[in-house]
C-alpha cells in the first residue's frame, strides 16, 4: 500500500493542501495520519473531511518522540485491511512542521512490521514563498524537509507583491536539484494525488516530464556539480552513458551504504544494467535502509543513461564517482565463469 509523506515547515500550508485534497469526491480508502508537536493537537480538528481513518499523533514529532505511535498506527491500518475491513488504497502522513523526514522514511523502509505492508510512494514538501529564504537560513529542519522531497509546492504566492525571488528558486535547486518545484497553485492537488497513487514498480515513478522521482540530467557523463549550502547538506548526480555490470553496481552500492550510510540523507536512481538493458533498475533509500530494487518493464523515455541522485551530508561527489569507476573496471575485466568444464580441454584454468 503506497504511503505519501507530506512535510513542510511550520505554517507553510500543509493542512490547507491536505484539506483541498480530501475534498475530492473519489478518495475513498485514503487513511490520513496527522502529527502535531504540541501536547494538545488541533490539526486533526482543522482537517475538514475527517473520518475514522484520520489518526492524530500529538505531543512530539513522529521522527523521534512518537515514532512508536507511527508504527502502531500503520500496523493497525494494515491489520484492519488484512482482516477484511473497509478497503484501504493509500496512506498520507502529514508530519509536524519540525519533523526531520529521514527517520520517518527509515520507519517505512526498515521497520519489519511496516515494510511488508507499505511502500513509500513519495515525499511532498510545502514551501512558504514569502518566508522561505529566512526560514531555510535559520532552521536546519526546513532545509532537510526541502532536500528530501520529490515534489516542492510553493505556497502563499498570492501574497507576493512581485514575481517569486530568483534567490529562493536558486536555493531550492541547490538544496534539491532533482525535486520538482510546483509554482502553479491550482496544480498542487493534482500533483499530490499523482504522487499518492504511484507505486515504486509503476513506470509513472520515472516520468519523462513531470519528474516525480527523477528528472533528466543535462550533463553527459560523470558526476554532476555538487551544490553546497549551509547545514552541511550537498546534492549531486552520478551519470553513466554506458550500461553498468550488475555485480559491480551492487558491490559498489553495498560498499557506499556500509561506509557512508549515516551521511546519505537520500539516494535514488535509475540504472541501466548490462544484463537487462531493456528493463531499467529503480532504487531508493535513506541512510542504511533501501527498498529492494525493482525493474521497470521498459524505459520511460529515450534517455537510457544511469542517473543516481545523492542528497548527503559531507560526501564528496568526485570520490563517489571514482569509486563507482573502480567497481565498473573490476567487474568488466573479470571473465565470465564457464557453465561447465570442457572435458576435451587439457589446459588448466588460471585461478
Amino acid at each position: 500500500m503506497p504511503v505519501t509523506v507530506l512535510t513542510g515547515f511550520l505554517g507553510s500550508g500543509k493542512t490547507t493542501l491536505l484539506n483541498e485534497l480530501l475534498r475530492e469526491p473519489d478518495l475513498q480508502g485514503t487513511a490520513v495520519i496527522v502529527n502535531e508537536f504540541g501536547e494538545i493537537g488541533i490539526d486533526h480538528d482543522l482537517i475538514a473531511q475527517t473520518t475514522e481513518d484520520t489518526i492524530l499523533l500529538a505531543n512530539g514529532c513522529m521522527c523521534c518522540a512518537v515514532r512508536g505511535d507511527l508504527i502502531g498506527a500503520l500496523v493497525s491500518l494494515g491489520e484492519r485491511d488484512a482482516t477484511g475491513g473497509p478497503a484501504l488504497r493509500q496512506v498520507v502522513i502529514e508530519t509536524s512542521g519540525l519533523a526531520d523526514p529521514a527517520p520517518i522514511l527509515r520507519t517505512l523502509m526498515g521497520e519489519p512490521a511496516v515494510k511488508d505492508r507499505f511502500v513509500l510512494s513519495g515525499v511532498c514538501c510545502t514551501v512558504d514563498a514569502v518566508l522561505a529564504l529566512g526560514t531555510l537560513e535559520r532552521h536546519p529542519e526546513a532545509a532537510r524537509q526541502v532536500a528530501m522531497a520529490d515534489q516542492l509546492f510553493l505556497t502563499k504566492m498570492d501574497l507576493l507583491k512581485e514575481p517569486i525571488s530568483p534567490a529562493l528558486l536558486d536555493r531550492l535547486r541547490a538544496l534539491n536539484p532533482t525535486g520538482v518545484v510546483n509554482q502553479q497553485r491550482d496544480e498542487h492537488t493534482r500533483v499530490l494525488r499523482q504522487t499518492m497513487e504511484t507505486r515504486t514498480n509503476d513506470s509513472r515513478s520515472v516520468p519523462v516530464e513531470s519528474g516525480l522521482s527523477y528528472r533528466p540530467i543535462p550533463a553527459a557523463g560523470g558526476a554532476g556539480e555538487p551544490s553546497p549550502h549551509s547545514g552541511g547538506i550537498n546534492s549531486f548526480v552520478i551519470v553513466r552513458d554506458d550500461p553498468l555490470p550488475r555485480d559491480g553496481f551492487y558491490a559498489w552500492l553495498d560498499m557506499v551504504i556500509a561506509m557512508r550510510g549515516e551521511d546519505l540523507l537520500r539516494v535514488k536512481g535509475i540504472v541501466n544494467l548490462q544484463e537487462q538493458p531493456e528493463q531499467p533498475l529503480v532504487f531508493h533509500g535513506v541512510q542504511h535502509l533501501y527498498q529492494p530494487p525493482e525493474s521497470l518493464p521498459a524505459w520511460p523515455s529515450a534517455d537510457r543513461r544511469t542517473r543516481i541522485v545523492f542528497i548527503t551530508r559531507g560526501v564528496d561527489a568526485e570520490s563517489m564517482d571514482e569509486s563507482l569507476r573502480v567497481f565498473e573496471r573490476r567487474r568488466r575485466q573479470r571473465p565470465p565463469a564457464a557453465s561447465s568444464p570442457d572435458p576435451s580441454s587439457k589446459s588448466k584454468e588460471t585461478p
